[in-house]
């Protein structure tokens, strides 16, 4: 076996393997894979490595793993957080030691480089998974053997919309609903930055950073104050978010809802509800006929306006 370290020459092949692998359920597209591992900036080279068969040979492996950046101390990010991103080996190689070698460089680079607590997945906004999907349970007891200990599951939730079918705005008496538009930038910054500090106002800033223009967001205001915000999302904005990686396993458009919250001085009045009724209203204004609603918990919340459960994740952790 011969360990490489992960670099861009590697990404093409990589795609080739997670499609031979996962590309059925979890299809990988090139940009994805940049987005989320080459160009973030947790991404710890020291820790994230492929490996091939012979020298010169196919990749039959990989591992990449993040580490909290310093400049996320700014948004309340704990120090010390690590992240197994993702780890994969090609079906005919498993069982050969190739997976364990992958992992123990992966930890070792991490608590070399000040890790105290290490996550599956759930890599803030540039993850690929928030977890071990449902699929994979021979891999949900590989790592348990490991010492990786099991905290929750997450769901993501899928509706398809009939072509006809209403989707109104709601009746919201002194507030109301739009889309943002460039001029919003600091208006929703100062809001994120004060209503929902942490990863949430790491993933808007990143947002404005690669381009955005604003119109991924709903806003609430009333009376001219902002109060609210959803995110909305397809496979055109400038960040791709995971309510849409999947968006190949569907024929016509893909939307995602999410994240959305509101001015804790404005609860109590089912703005979460209908801001999310907003946002699935202007995805379906842009032609957009499956929304999923990702990473959550609250399946019979979602399933007041029709949603199911389409893929889940089981969250996994390990203290160092």
């Amino acid at each position: 076996m011969i360990l490489e370290p992960f670099e861009k020459k590697h990404e093409e092949e990589i795609v080739a393997l997670w499609n031979g692998e996962l590309g059925k359920t979890f299809p990988m597209q090139l940009r994805l894979l940049q987005q989320n591992w080459t160009m973030d900036p947790r991404l710890l080279k020291e820790g994230s490595w492929v490996a091939r068969d012979t020298l010169g040979g196919s990749i039959t492996g990989f591992v990449a793993s993040k580490l909290v950046h310093p400049q996320d101390g700014r948004f309340g990010l704990i120090q010390g957080q690590g992240w197994i991103s993702a780890l994969l080996v090609a079906s005919a190689q498993r069982y050969q030691g190739t997976g364990g070698l992958l992992l123990r460089k992966a930890e070792e680079a991490l608590r070399s480089a000040g890790a105290s607590r290490i996550a599956l997945g759930n890599d803030l906004h540039l993850r690929m998974f928030p977890g071990i999907p449902s699929e994979l349970e021979q891999v949900r007891q590989w790592f348990e053997r490991r010492g990786y200990l099991f905290r929750e599951e997450a769901f993501d939730l899928l509706k398809t919309y009939a072509e006809k079918e209403p989707t109104d705005l709601p009746t919201l008496g002194e507030a109301s609903m739009r889309v943002a538009v460039p001029t919003d930038r600091a208006a929703l910054t100062e809001f994120m930055a004060r209503c929902f500090p942490g990863t949430w106002d790491l993933q808007h800033c990143d947002y404005w950073e690669r381009g955005g223009t604003g119109q991924e967001y709903v806003l609430l205001e009333q009376q001219g104050k902002l109060i609210g915000f959803c995110r909305m999302n397809t496979i055109h904005a400038p960040l791709l978010a995971q309510n849409v990686y999947w968006s190949p396993l569907l024929e016509g458009e893909l939307g995602g809802v999410g994240p959305l919250g509101i001015d804790e001085a404005y609860r109590g009045h089912r703005y979460g509800l209908s801001i999310v009724q907003g946002a699935i209203h202007f995805l379906r204004t842009r032609g957009v006929r499956h929304i999923v609603i990702d990473t959550t918990p609250f399946v019979d919340f979602y399933g007041k306006l029709g949603y199911t459960v389409w893929k889940s994740y089981a969250k996994y952790d390990k203290p160092l």
